[in-house]
């Protein structure tokens, strides 16, 4: 069995840069309080915890100490609320994420209608939406019900989507009818280094393993761009997931990981699948 790990894979530097700035702090304070976790993995969020780091879902749940704005970035009002309470603020937002929000607000002063395209669960959407007023977000066809007509539409995406979703998106949108349309394009480069690297691999492989957490967008997205080029694509949180059926009759393994998914994990994932091919022999 061969086992091929993809050119692009694992931390991109927005993420490295969170986790470093969280390490950091953990040394320097105590009561240090992320809001949501840091980032999409769990296996890196569980370590920070043994840190020191508390993961909360409400700002309701900090009375006093540091808050860490998470890689995803939070909306404005979130940040006036915690000023209010007088807490310290460390922000790890992604600057493509501070970017994004930023065009948000400028698309809207220039009195353009604004338009996210992606999910609109996604906390880095969530905070996009609080950076102007009145933002649509669509996630397919099927929400762009959504859209005034012949209105002025500013249109950007959610960072971690591919480009052809993108352009899938903006078709669409373009059919309908509106006064004028002005495109940003917001997308990641280190998202798109991954998405083209995982596909290149995963056409020359039996089989696929796309590593990194249940609640990534961009794995899950890299995982579903696999999907359709190689069926034998498996989207995994780490070793512990795997089903070792999914190795039986494979000669040549490939490997990716997406943005937010840490180094060892990727490490440990192929060593083990290393000696488990010495074993098997």
């Amino acid at each position: 069995m061969k086992v091929v790990v993809a050119e692009n894979c694992g931390f991109c530097p927005g993420v490295r840069n969170a986790i470093s700035l969280a390490e950091k702090i953990l040394t320097q304070r105590k009561m240090v309080y992320s809001l949501g976790p840091i980032i999409h993995n769990k296996d890196v969020v569980e370590r920070l915890a043994k840190k020191g780091l508390k993961t909360v879902s409400s700002l309701q749940e900090i009375r006093s100490g540091t808050v860490l704005i998470r890689s995803h970035g939070v909306a404005p009002e979130q940040i006036a609320k915690i000023k209010e309470k007088g807490l310290k603020i460390i922000d790890a937002t992604c600057v493509l994420v501070k970017r994004v929000q930023r065009i948000a607000k400028q698309l809207s002063g220039g009195g353009y209608k604004v338009v996210v395209i992606g999910n609109e669960n996604h906390p880095e959407v969530q905070a996009v939406v609080g950076c102007a007023e009145d933002v649509i977000v669509v996630a397919d066809e099927s929400d762009l019900h959504k859209l005034p007509k012949n209105s002025k539409l500013g249109i950007v995406c959610q960072t971690t989507q591919s480009p052809e979703y993108f352009g899938e998106m903006l078709r669409a949108i373009a059919q309908i009818g509106f006064s004028e349309l002005k495109v940003i394009n917001t997308l990641c480069r280190e998202a798109i280094k991954r998405q083209k690297s995982a596909v290149q691999l995963c056409k020359q492989v039996d089989v696929m393993f796309v590593l990194g957490g249940i609640e990534s967008a961009n794995t899950r997205k890299l995982a579903e761009i696999c999907k359709k080029y190689n069926r034998q694509t498996f989207h995994l949180q780490n070793w512990n997931e795997l089903d070792i059926s999914m190795l039986f009759g494979k000669n040549i393994v490939g490997v990716t990981a997406g943005a937010s998914t840490p180094e060892w994990i990727i490490t440990d994932f192929v060593e083990n699948l290393k000696a488990f091919d010495t074993d098997n022999s």
